[in-house]
């Protein structure tokens, strides 16, 4: 008891520093525009303010092109009902307000200011929240005591011009209806046959009962308690929205309404329901026990009760968790994004069908590492997707945009392809600029084989190329390992339907790989022993011989050791007199943009040569993404004003590059300051060939090159896409340990086009 009670103190200290430190709170504004100058300051305030305000005057709708209007939220609580803590009042549940404004900004990008009020009467309330309509695309209630809440929405909806969504009804009302639509797949019911017990007739019960009855269970199959009995048509103190489910018979139980039920549904308290009512439930009976933190009953005595149950609660450390953060910053987003006039039942039902949809697809590489050891596959402990699958933003948001339209609440119609296209780039930063890529790829039909088959990144970059490629995987890695660790991930790819295999320790093509290895190798002192430990053992060598015999198109290995081990075996193998290493660029996007860096690994001591090679190679790689390359020759040298190694080896290459016509941009030797801001390098060398902003930086050595673009990574939070191994004919990409899996799909990707277009 003890030590449980230290922990505790231990954790309520983390959780007050981490709200004390390094600053109080959770929030901070920051400005969208430029401040540094005068001119920055004039338009900002005062004179060039008032051009916006005029417009605004003459036309209200340019409100949300001229301000933060469409993308600010207001989430407005008065503390009367704050996570299980009760009436704790507006001060004490600002925490909880500013951390539901954290959540919309971190899963959909939306700001958000927190309003505690200090108001009881619900309809004081609600219309102070009505006079804040011209500040704010949206409104969201929080934490408002039932039945008081469904006055203030009531009233709010009936007044207002833009969404009113009250989370702790619809939001877990949506999360809750996508949960019972997979878990009715499961059990093969249908909504209109089955039976439900609701137990907690809040807002948020009220909320969740009205969803599943617009899903199309009849009112009349569910039965609903509280604290004072069943509801039922002759009670007088029901609010108009509970009074909706009163439709059962004056004195049931819940004992005899549980017998026989389908689902249960309990938004109430803690071990309100026994195990006996459990085992008189029909069979794969759906248990929802949201009570928090201690369910109506524990999971595990549910399933000990009914086998075949299938179980959420509200608790993270279970699986199923009805969680809001699954719908509300997604339903706003697409709300917003259309400047609906209201969030109504069409786009409230296309949230849930597409949470739930979700969750029937294979989980996403960024889920598998967030939440690593769990099974995450379709089924009982999975009916819904995790907060932290990417694919919510996406998904979701485009879903309720296309209901708001199609149903006639937007004023804002979208093209919604483009705008898929748009939330899949904030989500996965390098979705946009590979879009190219993945296009030419899926013109060809290519077989990349993967020298570490086995691994897990691979395997998840392996079941999304299935899902979106033309391409065919080829693994190197014991089968019944790939095997097992396919099954622990949860995807759905199949040895032999969806990819080959090559086995080190036992496959058909092993003699003739390392007799071919050798026949490569023998003047380079490997023995026919040596050829045939290398082809047991060796991956990389394996792959590399593949390519080499025509088996695989391409190559893919570097999960796991050095760069130039790797390098080594993919020289031997697949260098020609026409096809060697250049080098190795690296694109790193940025928020300001895409900047590609060479040579990363492959020239670790370069010659003007080498370098003036790297430079043309990255110039013809760089087209590929569609960008127009910008080449900046980086040293210690500043055109000229210091004789180092890195400056003559620059102004060699420079050299180089003047003495034949280029259809590229390219400038040097210079600082990488003077690469990234023009004016400066116009001060510097008025009438330089560069224009604008350099996108490709060429270092002198591959410490420089390596060090700028693990700076690029970790301090400036870019995301890379390679290396790209340049000069071998798309025949080999060697990657970094470091790489995701999203990483390894997008070199499938750039391995994936075909060598005519990719040089």
């Amino acid at each position: 008891m003890a030590l449980d009670a230290s922990r505790k103190d231990i954790e309520r200290r983390a959780a007050l520093n981490y709200h004390e430190f390094p600053r109080p709170g959770k929030l901070e504004v920051r400005p969208t525009k430029p401040m540094e100058t005068a001119r920055d300051l004039s338009r900002a305030y005062s004179p060039g303010v008032a051009e916006a305000c005029t417009a605004i005057a003459a036309d209200p709708a340019l409100a949300t092109r001229y301000t933060a209007k469409r993308n600010l939220v207001a989430v407005i609580s008065n503390g009367t009902a704050v996570l299980g803590l009760g009436n704790i009042g507006a001060l004490a549940s600002k925490p909880v307000m500013e951390g539901k404004a954290v959540l919309f900004k971190k899963f959909a990008g939306i700001d958000c200011f927190d309003i505690e009020v200090d108001e009881s009467d619900p309809e004081a309330l609600a219309d102070l929240v009505c006079r804040l309509e011209p500040t704010f695309g949206a409104v969201n209630l929080e934490d408002i005591k039932a039945p008081d809440c469904f006055t203030v929405e009531r009233i709010c909806r009936g007044r207002m011009g833009i969404p009113v969504f009250h989370d702790d009804q619809h939001g877990t009302a949506i999360v809750v209806a996508a949960a019972a639509r997979n878990a009715l797949r499961i059990a093969g019911k249908r909504p209109q046959d089955i039976r439900i017990v609701g137990l907690g007739a809040g807002a948020a019960g009220v909320a969740c009962l009205a969803m599943l009855h617009k899903m199309g269970v009849p009112l009349e199959n569910i039965t609903v308690f509280d604290r004072s009995g069943v509801l039922h048509a002759a009670r007088e103190d029901l609010a108009a929205e509970q009074m909706v489910f009163a439709t059962a018979a004056e004195g049931i139980t819940i004992d005899q309404a549980m017998r026989g039920a389908d689902m249960f549904l309990g938004l109430s308290g803690p071990g309100a329901l026994p195990a006996d009512n459990v085992r008189e439930m029909a069979g794969n009976p759906i248990i929802f026990a949201l009570a928090n933190p201690v369910p109506e009953i524990m999971p595990e005595e549910a399933r000990e009760a009914s086998p075949g149950a299938m179980i959420a609660t509200g608790r993270s450390d279970y699986p199923n968790q009805v969680n809001n953060v699954l719908c509300f910053p997604f339903i706003f987003r697409g709300a917003l994004d259309v400047e609906a006039t209201e969030i109504n039942d069409a786009m409230k039902l296309a949230c849930v069908d597409a949470i739930a949809s979700l969750a029937r697809q294979t989980t996403s590489a960024e889920v598998g590492v967030a939440y690593e050891g769990e099974r995450l596959t379709f089924g009982r402990d999975y009916l819904i997707p995790k907060p932290f699958d990417p694919r919510l933003l996406p998904t979701v948001a485009v879903a309720v945009a296309r209901a708001a339209i199609e149903s006639g609440v937007a004023r804002r119609v979208l093209i919604l392809e483009d705008y898929r296209q748009a939330l899949e780039a904030e989500v996965f930063k390098s979705s946009m600029i590979m879009r190219g890529v993945f296009a030419a790829a899926r013109e060809s039909c290519r077989r990349i084989v993967f020298a570490e088959g086995e691994d897990d990144r691979v395997l998840r970059a392996v079941q999304a190329m299935s899902e979106d490629s033309t391409d065919r995987a080829v693994l190197v890695g014991r089968p019944n390992i790939i095997a097992q660790r396919i099954d622990r991930a949860g995807l759905s790819i199949v040895v032999g339907q969806d990819f080959e295999t090559v086995n080190p320790e036992n496959d058909e093509r092993y003699r003739e790989y390392w007799q071919t290895y050798h026949k490569v190798m023998r003047r380079h002192g490997v023995t026919p022993d040596l050829a045939k430990a290398i082809m047991r053992t060796n991956t990389t060598a394996i792959a590399a011989t593949m390519v080499h015999r025509g088996d695989a198109d391409s190559m893919i290995c570097g999960t796991f050791g050095q760069y130039q081990w790797h390098l080594n075996y993919v020289t031997q193998m697949l260098s020609t007199p026409s096809l060697t290493p250049a080098g190795a660029l690296s694109l790193v996007i940025l928020d300001d943009g895409p900047l590609f860096v060479a040579d990363t690994h492959v020239n670790i001591d370069q010659a003007p040569e080498t370098l003036a090679r790297t430079v043309v190679a990255a110039a013809r790689h760089v087209r590929r993404f569609g960008l127009e390359p910008k080449i900046a020759l980086c040293s210690g040298s500043q055109f000229g004003n210091l004789d180092s190694r890195s400056g003559r080896l620059m102004r060699g290459a420079l050299g180089i590059l003047d003495s034949a016509p280029r259809d590229f941009q390219y400038e040097g030797e210079m600082h990488t300051d003077a690469a990234l801001d023009p004016d400066l390098r116009k001060r510097l060398l008025p009438g330089n060939r560069l224009e604008g902003r350099a996108n490709v930086l060429i270092y002198a050595d591959t410490d420089a090159a390596g060090a700028a673009r693990n700076l690029l990574k970790s301090a400036a939070g870019g995301l890379e896409v390679g290396p790209i191994l340049m000069g071998m004919g798309n025949r080999a990409h060697i990657v970094t340990p470091g790489v995701t899996s999203r990483g390894l799909l997008n070199i499938a990707a750039l391995a994936g086009a075909d060598v005519a277009t990719y040089s």
